[in-house]
């Protein structure tokens, strides 16, 4: 019961929930991340490290840049949570927008 509580707690925030929601069209870098949210690296790297804690998304290094990845589902209640986020969140006004921010920022990405 503990894993879900803090399931539920890690997507309690506002950022945390675009982060998921924009994982969820597939892995992401850091500055993909920063660029579309409009948020320092210390703070994505806070809420990344609070969602890798509770095993909601994966990492891996490329050079000095850390990508991100949504955790394949532990069990349905997870599986159920990520679908959401991914198919009823398009109502969303402000996750519509930073799907198309991510896109054109991507066209441009000089990062990697």
């Amino acid at each position: 019961m503990k894993d879900l509580a803090r399931l539920f707690k890690a997507m309690s925030d506002e950022t945390r929930l675009r982060i998921l929601h924009l994982l969820t069209y597939g892995e992401l870098c850091v500055c993909d991340l920063m660029e579309v949210l409009s948020l320092p690296q210390s703070t994505i790297s806070r809420h990344m490290a609070y969602l890798k804690n509770t095993g909601l998304v994966d990492d891996r290094r490329n050079g000095v840049w850390i990508h991100y990845s949504l955790s394949k589902p532990r069990n349905n209640v997870h599986y159920l949570q990520v679908k959401c986020i991914r198919n009823a969140f398009k109502e969303y006004k402000e996750l519509r927008k930073d799907i198309k921010n991510l896109n054109m920022f991507q066209k441009h990405k000089k990062c990697e």
